[in-house]
C-alpha cells in the first residue's frame, strides 16, 4: 500500500513542473491518506519493531526467531498495543522524534586481511567504535532517506524522503563518472597484433586446405590476406559490442528502487556489516586513484547485482561485472549490462581447441582500458557458480589481466576485495540434477522470468553478504615473491597447487606467462578464496544441514539437536562469524522450517518433537549443499581424526596377531600420522584450500593436531625425557642455531646406544624411541569417541567417492580410451549402485564435481591421460598403470582413507 503511495507522490512532484496548484492539492490528499494508513496499518516487522538499543530493529539479534518463543508471542501482544498509541500521534510529531543513538552488541568483525601478506600500517585502521558495531538488514535501513537525513541535510523543512524512503533512497545516492572504454580497444596494438596472427593462421590453414607448398605463387596471399584481416575485424568489432558494459547512473538507480521493492517479497532481509563498508570507504580515502577489485564467492546469480546495490546505497563506485554469455539473453541481459556487467566467455573453442587470440586480446584491452579509466572490476574467482555448496578452485584468468596491467605499470596498484555471500535457502533452486550427471539446462528469457515469478512466491530467509578487508595487490605479491625467495613455500605446498585451466577463460591461459608469474597469480587466487571462505557468515540451514549429516542422519530429538548446536556455536565462537543468534530451539525450529519438508521431516514422538534428514538421494545431495559450507572449517581436523583412526585400526590389527602384546591402550605415532595426514591432504587438493600460499601445510596440519589435543579429541601427554635425551636435545639445538642441519632424534639414539653399552644393555632409563620408529604418541580418549566419528565422517563422502572413481578404472584396461563424460557417467552409476547396496551410506557421494576432482588428481599422478580427439576429451590409463595389478595398488591406496 505504502509502495502505491510513493509511486503516486513520485508522479505529483513531476507533476508540479507543469501544474504547481494542482500538483499541491495532490500532495496534500496523498498526506492526509498517509496519514491515515500509518495509523492504521503498519507492516510485518520481521527484525523486530525496534528498541532503545537498536530503533531500526536492528538486525544483530535476527530478532524473526523469537517468533517461535514466548518472546515472540508477548512481542504481539505489545505491537498490537504500540498501534492503538500511533493511531493518536500525529505524523509531524512522528517524523520530528529524535532517532535515540545506536548501541550494538560487542561482536568481532570477520574478514581481517593477512597479516603477513598486508602489513598493518598499510591497512585502514579500525576504531574500538567499528568493532562493536553489528550487521543490519539494509533493506530497512537507508542512509539517504528518513528523519535523520532530513534532519542533516534539510532542517526545518519538509522532505518527501521520510513519505518515500526508497525512492529519496535512490534518487539521492551519488553520481559516479563511468567512462566507456570501448572505442579505444580495437586500435590498440596488442589487438592489432592479434589480428595479425589470426590472419596468418587462416593463410595457412588455407594452404593446407588446398595442399599448397608455402612458397606457390599461385596462391593469391595479398588478396586472400586482405579479405581475412576484413572478416576477422568484424568479428572483432561484433566480440567486443557483445562484451562491453553500459553502466548508466539511471540504471543503476531504477534497479536499486525494484530491489528495495522486490527483495522483502521473497527475503526476510539482506544483512551486511557497516563496519566492514566503512573499511572499504576508509581505503579508498587513503588510495584514493586506486581501483577496487571484488571477488566474491559465486553461489547465485542474485550475486550479480547485491554487491553493486549495497555500494551504490553507500556512496561506493560501483563495479563493472564480470558475467557469462550465458547470462546475454534478451531484456535481463540488457538489464544486467546497464547495471555494469560485460559478458565473456567461458570456453575457447572447445570443439577446435585452438587459441582464440583476438578474443584474448580484445578482452584482455578492455579490462586493461577499464581499470585505467578509473572502473572498479567485479568478477567471481570460482569462474562460476558453486554446485556443491563448498568454496571451488579458483580460475586466474581475469586475475592474471590485473596482475599483468600492474606490472606493466598501466595502474599504480589495485585493492583486493575478497567478498562472501551466503543464503539461508539458495533462491536458484538446486543443483541435483548436474550432480546426478545430467545436463545443465540453459538460460533463457523464457526460463528467466518463470523462475522470476516463482521466487516471488516462495520464502527463502536471509541472505548475508561480508566485505573482506582491501589490501594491496603489490604489498601481497610483495609478500608472495619473498615468501618464494626464502624458500617458505615447499614441495608439499607445490603438489597441492591447482592444475590451470587449459580451455576456460577463467584459466591462467588468458596472457602468456612464466611459469613462475603463473603460480604467483596462482597463488594469489588461492589466497583470496580461503580468505573468503573463512569470513563466510554460517546461516541457521548452515548449521542444521550439518548437524543432521555428520551426526543425527537417523534424526534426533529436538533437546538432542539443541544441545549439538550449542556446542557447534561454542567451537564456532570468534572463528567463524555466525548469521543468527537466539536460542538454539529457536534456530532449530525456523532452519527446519525454512527448508521444508522435503528436506527434513518433523514428526511427535513420546510427546517431543523429532528431527531428521529426508536421506532419499536426490534430497539428500541439496541437503548437503547447505551442510558443506562447514566443510572447509572442520577439513584439517577431519583429516587428522581420519588418519589417526586408520592408523590405530593398522596397530589392532598388528597387536591382534602378536600373542606376546597386551597393551591396554592402542596409540600411534605422532610422526607418522603427520605424514598420513600429508598424503590425505594430497589426495584432497582439488577439494579444498587448507591453507594459505604464506603458510606451510605441515605447520597447520600440526598446529590442528595441537588444537584437537586442547580439545581432548586426541591426547598427546608430556614426555619424560631421561637426563641423557635432554643433553641431546640441547645438543641439537645449538647446532641447528650454528646453521647445521640435526635431527635430534639422531642424537638421541646415539647417547640411547652409549648409555645401554655402558650398562650393558639395559636399564638406564626409559627408551626414547619407540618400535616403530615414532617416539611422541598420540591416545584416543574414550570418552570423546562420537566426536571423532563425527569429525571422520565430514570427508566420508568424498573419499566414498574417490574409491568408486578407483575403482572404475577398470573400465579402462586393455587399452580402452573412454569419452570423459561417458566414463563420468559410469563412476556415477557405480556411486549410486553402492549407496543402494548400503555399501555407502553417503547419498550425497553421487556428485559429478568431486568424481570431476579426483579424475584431476589422478591425471596429476600420471594414472590416467586426458586427450582431446576432435573436441572430444577421451581419458585412458597411462603405463606403467595400465594393469589390474596397478590399478589394485591405486584402489587401496584411496579406500584407505574411507572410515569404516
Amino acid at each position: 500500500m505504502l509502495g502505491i503511495l510513493e509511486v503516486l507522490l513520485f508522479l505529483c512532484i513531476i507533476g508540479y513542473f507543469f501544474n504547481k496548484e494542482r500538483a499541491i492539492d495532490m500532495v496534500d490528499i496523498i498526506s492526509n491518506r498517509v496519514q491515515e494508513a500509518y495509523g492504521s496499518f503498519r507492516l510485518p516487522s520481521l527484525f523486530g519493531p525496534g528498541t532503545d538499543a537498536q530503533p531500526n530493529g536492528g538486525f544483530s539479534t535476527y530478532s524473526m526467531l523469537k517468533r517461535f518463543g514466548e518472546a515472540g508471542r508477548r512481542q504481539r501482544q505489545l505491537n498490537v498495543d504500540n498501534d492503538r498509541m500511533v493511531r493518536q500521534q500525529s505524523l509531524f510529531h512522528i517524523k520530528e522524534t529524535p532517532i535515540p543513538q545506536v548501541q550494538p552488541e560487542l561482536k568481532p568483525i570477520p574478514g581481517l586481511a593477512c597479516p603477513h601478506c598486508s602489513p598493518a600500517e598499510s591497512r585502514p585502521q579500525l576504531g574500538a567504535d567499528d568493532r562493536r558495531r553489528s550487521a543490519i538488514d539494509i533493506l530497512r535501513v537507508t542512509t539517504h532517506a528518513g528523519e535523520q537525513y532530513a534532519r542533516v541535510h534539510n532542517p526545518g523543512k519538509f522532505d518527501w524522503g521520510v513519505w518515500c524512503p526508497h525512492l529519496a533512497q535512490a534518487t539521492r545516492v551519488r553520481r559516479f563518472s563511468y567512462p566507456q572504454v570501448a572505442g579505444a580497444v580495437l586500435p590498440d596494438e596488442r589487438v592489432q597484433e592479434a589480428l595479425d596472427t589470426a590472419v596468418k593462421e587462416s593463410i595457412n590453414d588455407k594452404r593446407a586446405e588446398l595442399g599448397l607448398a608455402e612458397n606457390d605463387e599461385s596462391f593469391d596471399e595479398d588478396r586472400y590476406y586482405s579479405e581475412m584481416l576484413r572478416s576477422h575485424e568484424r568479428r572483432a568489432g561484433k566480440i567486443l559490442i557483445g562484451m562491453r558494459s553500459k553502466i548508466s547512473n539511471l540504471v543503476l538507480r531504477i534497479t536499486s528502487w525494484v530491489l528495495y521493492k522486490l527483495l522483502p517479497c521473497f527475503m526476510s532481509g539482506v544483512a551486511a556489516h557497516p563496519a566492514q563498508v566503512d573499511m572499504i570507504k576508509r581505503a579508498i580515502e587513503k588510495h584514493p586513484d586506486v581501483p577496487l577489485i571484488f571477488l566474491p564467492l559465486h553461489r547465485s546469480h542474485l550475486d550479480y547485482i547485491m554487491v553493486s546495490f549495497i555500494l551504490l546505497n553507500n556512496d561506493i563506485k560501483c563495479p563493472l561485472v564480470a558475467g557469462g554469455d550465458n547470462l546475454r539473453i534478451p531484456v535481463f541481459g540488457s538489464i544486467l549490462r546497464y547495471d555494469g556487467a560485460f559478458f565473456i566467455k567461458r570456453k575457447i573453442d572447445p570443439l577446435t581447441g585452438k587459441k582464440d587470440h583476438v578474443y584474448r586480446a580484445i578482452l584482455h584491452t578492455y579490462l586493461q582500458k577499464c581499470l585505467t579509466a578509473g572502473h572498479n572490476v567485479e568478477f567471481f574467482i570460482e569462474g562460476g557458480r558453486t554446485r556443491t555448496g563448498k568454496p571451488c578452485m579458483p580460475k586466474s584468468g581475469i586475475l592474471s589481466v590485473i596482475v599483468d596491467a600492474f606490472n606493466d605499470k598501466s595502474i599504480a596498484d589495485a585493492l583486493i576485495v575478497p567478498v562472501s555471500i551466503n543464503y539461508e535457502k539458495l533462491v536458484d533452486g538446486n543443483f541435483v540434477r548436474e550432480q546426478l550427471g545430467q545436463k545443465k539446462i540453459p538460460e533463457s528469457f523464457a526460463s528467466a522470468a518463470s523462475a522470476i515469478m516463482k521466487v516471488l512466491k516462495a520464502r527463502y530467509g536471509l541472505m548475508r553478504i561480508d566485505f573482506n578487508e582491501p589490501f594491496s595487490l603489490s604489498e601481497l605479491i610483495k609478500s608472495l615473491r619473498k615468501s618464494d625467495t626464502a624458500h617458505n613455500y615447499t614441495p608439499e605446498m607445490r603438489r597441492l597447487q591447482h592444475k590451470p585451466s587449459s580451455s576456460s577463460l577463467f584459466g591462467t591461459d588468458v596472457v602468456q606467462e612464466e611459469q613462475d608469474q603463473r603460480q604467483l597469480i596462482d597463488n594469489i587466487a588461492r589466497h583470496v578464496v580461503y580468505d573468503s571462505a573463512r569470513a563466510t557468515s554460517v546461516m541457521t540451514t548452515n548449521a542444521l544441514a550439518f548437524l543432521l549429516l555428520n551426526r543425527f542422519r537417523d534424526g534426533a530429538p529436538l533437546s538432542i539437536l539443541v544441545e549439538a548446536l550449542d556446542e557447534l556455536r561454542a567451537v564456532l565462537n570468534g572463528v567463524r562469524d555466525l548469521g543468527f543468534t537466539g536460542s538454539s530451539e529457536d534456530v532449530i525450529r525456523y532452519a527446519a522450517d525454512l527448508l521444508g519438508p522435503g528436506l527434513v521431516t518433523k514428526e511427535s514422538r513420546n510427546g517431543q518433537l523429532f528431527v531428521k534428514p529426508v536421506v532419499m538421494i536426490p534430497n539428500v545431495i541439496e541437503l548437503s549443499y547447505y551442510s558443506n559450507c562447514l566443510i572447509p572449517h572442520f577439513a584439517l581436523e577431519s583429516i587428522v581424526v581420519t588418519c589417526a583412526g586408520l592408523l590405530k585400526r593398522e596397530a589392532e590389527r598388528n597387536s591382534s596377531t602378536d600373542r606376546h602384546d597386551h597393551a591396554d591402550e592402542v596409540t600411534v605415532g605422532r610422526r607418522a600420522l603427520l605424514s598420513a595426514c600429508m598424503e590425505f591432504a594430497e589426495l584432497l587438493m582439488y577439494e579444498f584450500i587448507l591453507c594459505k600460499p604464506c603458510q606451510k601445510l605441515e605447520t597447520v596440519l600440526e598446529n590442528t593436531l595441537q588444537e584437537l589435543c586442547l580439545r581432548e579429541i586426541l591426547s598427546q601427554p608430556e614426555q619424560e625425557l631421561t637426563e641423557d635425551q635432554v643433553m641431546a636435545r640441547k645438543l641439537a639445538h645449538n647446532l641447528e642455531c650454528d646453521g647445521l642441519d640435526v635431527d635430534d632424534d639422531e642424537l638421541d639414539d646415539y647417547f640411547d646406544d652409549q648409555h645401554n653399552s655402558t650398562n650393558g644393555g639395559g636399564g638406564g632409563g626409559r627408551p626414547y624411541r619407540a618400535v616403530d620408529d615414532d617416539v611422541t604418541r598420540i591416545h584416543f580418549p574414550a570418552e570423546t569417541h562420537c566426536n571423532r566419528l563425527v569429525l571422520e565422517s565430514v570427508l566420508a563422502p568424498f573419499t566414498n567417492t574417490y574409491s568408486a572413481v578407483a575403482s572404475s578404472l577398470h573400465q579402462l584396461l586393455d587399452g580402452n580410451a573412454m569419452v570423459e563424460s561417458e566414463f563420468i557417467r559410469l563412476c556415477i552409476k557405480e556411486i549410486s549402485t553402492r549407496v543402494e547396496l548400503g555399501d555407502c551410506k553417503y547419498g550425497e557421494s553421487i556428485s559429478t564435481d568431486t568424481v570431476r576432482n579426483c579424475l584431476k588428481v589422478f591425471e596429476k599422478r600420471s594414472y590416467i591421460e586426458t586427450t582431446n580427439n576432435s573436441g572430444v576429451r577421451l581419458v585412458s590409463l597411462q603405463p606403467p598403470f595400465d594393469t589390474m595389478a596397478e590399478l589394485q595398488t591405486i584402489v587401496q591406496q584411496v579406500h584407505t582413507f574411507v572410515p569404516v
